[in-house]
């Protein structure tokens, strides 16, 4: 019976995803994702339920449902250390002194050439291996986590934040000489602007990187809060629906994020060729 109901609702959803796929405009384009994400929401339940998978093994979105009605002001607490406290700062310094230190860069082939491979090097190292020397280094509080934030959001805006100051055409430079525009004139109003879609892109890979690094960066020493303290306490326990409430937060606080930082992109880079 189980079976018949899964296939049942997969031919259904399957016929209307495809429905909705074949329109467009923005309510259709919402409409597609949050049909599918009910979906497998729906097959979940329905599996779980029919096959008795154990609580333990993984809870149905029932039961995760209950447990973030049941554990709200815990979730809002773990929500506020590592999200708030955290991510938040360590993404804002890490981004931005990963621009600074791009056009710092800029201006010094030598230094491009000396730092840029260090930090090859340097994004390469696992967090599991920056988490425990951070702790070390800034306590257990926020402040550690929100450095292992730092370290994890700089490279990627460095890179692409550099990328995209080299991404200006000779022609516009060209342009902006006849004009007797100097370094800073020509980096203000030609080159930052050209690179807004890499910083950017880079701001939205580094909103996930963030809360990813500072959820790991807990499992190595936090006060007794915080989602990766949350996660790994509760796991211990077999707590699972606990656990799965802590990692649907994450998973909506992320989502949110890139979501934002996507709709800000579109209203600060409307004449980029991708958006016309």
């Amino acid at each position: 019976m189980t079976v018949l109901l899964l296939a049942a609702s997969l031919a259904v959803g399957g016929s209307v995803l495809a429905w909705l796929a074949r329109f467009d405009g923005p309510v259709f384009r919402a409409a597609t994702p949050v049909a599918f994400g009910l979906l497998v929401l729906w097959l979940w339940q329905v599996a779980c339920t029919g096959f008795g998978v154990p609580r333990v093994l993984l809870p149905a979105p029932l039961e995760i449902g209950r447990a973030i009605a049941t554990h709200l002001p815990l979730l809002a607490a773990d929500f506020q250390q590592t999200f708030l406290r955290a991510v938040m700062p360590g993404w804002i310094v890490g981004n931005l002194a990963g621009l600074l230190a791009a056009i710092a860069l800029d201006g010094s082939a030598f230094l491009r050439r000396g730092v840029l491979p260090l930090g090859s090097l340097v994004s390469a190292m696992p967090i599991v291996g920056i988490a425990p020397i951070m702790v070390m280094w800034f306590g257990f509080d926020w402040q550690s986590k929100a450095a292992v934030v730092v370290v994890m959001t700089f490279f990627p805006m460095l890179v692409n934040a550099g990328a995209g100051l080299a991404s200006a055409g000779a022609m516009e430079r060209d342009l902006m000489r006849s004009y007797a525009a100097g370094y800073w004139q020509t980096l203000a109003k030609l080159r930052l602007p050209g690179a807004l879609p890499f910083l950017f892109n880079a701001l939205k890979l580094n909103s996930t990187l963030a809360l990813i690094g500072a959820i790991v960066a807990e499992f190595f020493g936090t006060p007794i809060v915080g989602m990766g303290f949350r996660i790994s306490t509760e796991a211990a326990r077999l707590n699972l629906d606990v656990v799965w409430a802590e990692i649907s937060m994450a998973a909506a606080a992320g989502t949110l994020s890139f979501a934002l930082l996507a709709l800000l992109e579109r209203a600060v880079t409307f004449w980029h060729p991708s958006f016309r």
